[in-house]
């Protein structure tokens, strides 16, 4: 069996670059062990998926955010294959039925204080009684609560805990919101 090894190497990155290409998977060259060519980000996912590998960070394990900044990959659990990967997508898939719009804003209504993101996924696990690990739940009352801000309903409190890339590319661990008034 042939050695499939993806990397990315960055490219030049222009000051002017579209973040959300860039964190996509743009400015990037995709190199495999194996010397098949890929051409972009498409190609390269093709031949992970093709491997067995995650197709988010092509089976390293790893996602690279941006130049300096990489995490241990969400979409696999830091294992690299695909098996993972297809399990933790079904499982993001039932959190979303488990955890809707409607059951983070119950869990909201009550507080009166700032709250954290961490304390709402908490009472969301509890109140499911979930395991922990059984769901992604922080990710996706990290998404419903980004949703709700958005519609204006919640106003976001903190600030950045990192500046990946200037004001554009910003990571918060664990940000707090409040309900907004009026």
């Amino acid at each position: 069996m042939r050695i499939h090894t993806i990397t990315a190497l960055w490219e030049d990155i222009p000051d002017d670059a579209d973040d959300l290409v860039l964190v996509r998977g743009g400015f990037r060259v995709y190199l495999c062990l194996c010397g098949r060519p890929l051409a972009d980000r498409t190609a390269a996912e093709l031949h992970a998926s093709e491997t067995n590998q995650c197709t988010t960070c092509l089976g390293s394990a790893v996602e690279n955010i941006v130049p300096d900044f990489s995490q241990q990959c969400t979409a696999c659990a830091g294992t690299g294959r695909r098996r993972a990967q297809l399990t933790w997508q079904l499982a993001h898939a039932e959190a979303e039925t488990m955890i809707t719009v409607e059951f983070v804003r119950g869990l909201i209504a009550g507080f009166t204080e700032p709250f954290r993101l961490s304390e709402v996924a908490d009472l969301a696990r509890d109140t499911l009684n979930l395991p922990v690990g059984r769901l992604p739940v922080g990710p996706r009352v990290r998404d419903v609560l980004r949703s709700l801000e958005a519609r204006g309903e919640l106003v976001l409190l903190s600030a950045p805990d990192e500046l990946l890339r200037g004001t554009s590319v910003m990571l918060y661990r664990d940000p707090y919101w409040e309900h907004a008034t009026g």
